[in-house]
Formats: structure tokens, C-alpha cells, sequence
């Protein structure tokens, strides 16, 4: 059974080396028909929004966002959905710019 990410609020478990998203940017997630989309901000992040896809356990999408510098940045994301033992949702991606050199992988956890 694929559980739904609506409404549910996400953030990092580490600050991402290579990124920008840190321990204090926080993602609300939104999800309908096989359709996902997010909000997110915090620490060095003053805007962002990622929009993409989800099929069963994967979800890809692009995100752009605004930094606290008013730099934009965008780039192409893979994630598998896992849930934990607690019922939490805990998201591993693997990321890549696309408007500037650079990837990496990075895990944000359900907050309760």
C-alpha cells in the first residue's frame, strides 16, 4: 500500500554537502492523482518549490529555489519513499544541479 504524502512535513537529517538545504529548511508536501509538489524554506533557503511525479515508492521531480545570498538555483531529483518502523515517511535522494555544476544525496525525515 502507497501511502499518500499530503500535508505532510518533512526536513533534512543532515545539512547536505553540495547543497543548500539544511537541518532548518523545512518541505510541506502535497500529493493527488500520481501528481507531487512542495513548498519549501528554512536556514539558507528562503524560497523553494519542487513539482514532479510519484509512481508507487519513487518520485522524481525538479525543484527551484531561492537562497539567502537572492541566488536562484534549480536541479533534477530521484527519491525513494521508505516507511519507518514508527509510521514516519523517510525520503533518499539523489540530486543534481542543472543550473550550476554539482550532485549529491541526501535523506529528510517525517516530522512528527
Amino acid at each position: 500500500m502507497t501511502i499518500s504524502m499530503d500535508g505532510r512535513r518533512f526536513a533534512a537529517v543532515a545539512d547536505v554537502v553540495a547543497g543548500e538545504i539544511g537541518t532548518e529548511t523545512v518541505f510541506t508536501y502535497h500529493e493527488r492523482a500520481g501528481e507531487v509538489w512542495a513548498e519549501y524554506a528554512g536556514g539558507s533557503i528562503r524560497r523553494g518549490c519542487l513539482v514532479g511525479t510519484r509512481d508507487g515508492d519513487r518520485l522524481d521531480f525538479r525543484y527551484v529555489q531561492l537562497n539567502a545570498e537572492g541566488q536562484t538555483s534549480s536541479g533534477h531529483c530521484v527519491t525513494q519513499v521508505r516507511v519507518l518502523a514508527d509510521g514516519r515517511l523517510e525520503l533518499h535522494e539523489s540530486w543534481a544541479w542543472e543550473s550550476r555544476p554539482g550532485d549529491g544525496t541526501s535523506v529528510v525525515r517525517e516530522i512528527p
